[in-house]
């Protein structure tokens, strides 16, 4: 993750992370078997120190509001180049050929499944307690997510226009129309 913040994917082979990290290319593929192995094994690294900090926020004290929107500051990527979704956008990438593993795929899904997973028992958790109100969860999360994965890429790959600070605030004004308390 080091090298892919420092100097970004396009710099990282086998050869150059063999360097800085004292071993051969041909050790690290002893380890990993290939270069798509080694990027899935550090996203899935990366996704359970986020998964870490997610269950943090989302068990935390404060309204499911406040829990949901520590939920969507998780998401959105820091900034273009942000690691964590270079990372995701190159294993995304990587998966679309005819040779991807389909376990590398059920691995991939199964971190998209604990992001939705927790957005749906935070949503569930609104509703019940009636500070949401009342939706279907599952929906209601497959379509933020998507939202907030259009939007990431946009800050990610450094889409003029689409800064975090201007996603976040499109992001919070859809929840807040979307969440609006509805007349009975």
């Amino acid at each position: 993750m080091e090298m892919i913040a420092e100097r970004g994917l396009e710099k990282l082979t086998m050869a150059a992370l063999g360097r800085e990290v004292g071993m051969s290319s041909g050790h690290l593929l002893y380890y990993f078997g290939s270069k798509d192995e080694l990027l899935l094994r550090t996203l899935e690294w990366s996704e359970g120190r986020l998964g870490a900090e997610r269950a943090r926020l989302l068990s935390g004290g404060g309204t499911v509001r406040e829990r949901l929107d520590a939920y969507v500051d998780l998401y959105v990527p820091d900034a273009q180049g942000d690691p964590h979704w270079t990372l995701w956008l190159e294993v995304w990438n990587r998966s679309q050929n005819a040779e991807a593993d389909g376990d590398a795929r059920e691995r991939q899904a199964a971190i998209e499944l604990a992001w939705h997973r927790d957005l749906v028992a935070l949503l569930a958790e609104g509703t019940s307690r009636g500070e949401l109100p009342p939706l279907d969860p599952d929906r209601f999360a497959s379509r933020l997510r998507a939202l907030l994965d259009g939007f990431s890429i946009h800050v990610a790959i450094g889409l003029r226009g689409t800064d975090r600070a201007q996603i976040l605030s499109h992001v919070r004004e859809f929840l807040d129309e979307a969440l609006a308390p509805t007349d009975s």
